[in-house]
């Protein structure tokens, strides 16, 4: 019972969440160019507009879901959730821009809910525990994440492209600040990786909100929530030894992550040619 509570808080975290990536780009899609070496105007820019501030309030409330949910159940568990909901990003990112999913995104979105649909049903197997994990091997994992951030940033000046970038970099980020979250809510000494998600969340929205200048919101949000939830989900059986469930109910949750990761890949390479890159 405490883990369906915990799932259902997760969907309403998703679904805010993915909500507010959608008003969010559309503010800061018409803004004028975003920079991180001019962090006070750019930060400006984004108070100022009641758009970005609306999807922003949304954002914030489920964060508070998301931690709640993260209280009671596994990582990998919430975060499978958060996968599955990129399907409600493409639903409402085609209904914004007022045309069709394509053959890939529809495929895509179906896949993700069906990984939802397993993920329920296997819970009747159980499988909810984890171990506090080592601090070490934790620390690392982290740090090598925002390494790869800073990779993928250096690499957007290349063929990989500005929008990829910035939602390879910032959904990296995001993966550090929830793993973070995880961690700091084992209580204890533990809750000084508070500072560590509190980073992970501001540089995370910051490369988001400046990728959004270069490419649609499922390009750019698409690939970071890809990334955001299926870290944790591997980090959760590496780092905190989350395990699951026996027999049918175990099939189930393994097909249950192949498919939100599946359909989250599908879905963060979208038909059309992202719109081109404003210089920084």
């Amino acid at each position: 019972m405490t883990l369906a509570f915990a799932l259902l808080l997760a969907f309403g975290s998703t679904l805010l969440v993915n909500l507010a990536y959608l008003r969010e780009h559309a503010a800061a899609s018409t803004l004028p160019p975003l920079s991180l070496r001019n962090p006070v105007r750019s930060l400006r820019l984004l108070l100022g507009d009641r758009r970005w501030m609306a999807g922003f309030a949304m954002e914030c409330g489920g964060f508070a879901l998301y931690v709640a949910a993260l209280a009671l159940a596994p990582l990998a568990l919430v975060q499978s959730v958060g996968a599955g909901g990129i399907g409600l990003l493409a639903f409402g990112s085609a209904r914004v821009r007022g045309r069709a999913l394509s053959p890939r995104e529809l495929g895509g979105a179906v896949i993700s809910m069906l990984g939802l649909l397993l993920l329920a049903l296997s819970l009747t197997g159980g499988g909810g525990s984890s171990a506090p994990g080592s601090l070490l091997a934790i620390a690392v994992w982290l740090f090598a994440t925002a390494a790869l951030a800073v990779a993928a940033l250096r690499a957007g000046r290349g063929p990989l492209g500005a929008g990829a970038a910035y939602g390879i970099a910032g959904g990296l980020l995001f993966s550090v600040g929830d793993i973070a979250t995880k961690v700091a809510t084992q209580g204890g000494a533990r809750i000084a990786f508070a500072a560590v998600l509190v980073g992970g969340y501001v540089l995370g929205t910051s490369l988001i909100q400046i990728g959004y200048q270069s490419g649609a919101a499922l390009s750019v949000a698409g690939i970071a929530t890809l990334l955001t939830n299926a870290l944790p989900i591997a980090a959760g059986t590496v780092l905190l030894h989350e395990g699951l469930p026996t027999g049918a109910a175990g099939v189930l949750r393994v097909l249950a992550f192949a498919a939100v990761v599946a359909g989250a890949i599908m879905l963060a390479r979208p038909r059309g040619a992202p719109v081109a890159a404003a210089k920084r």
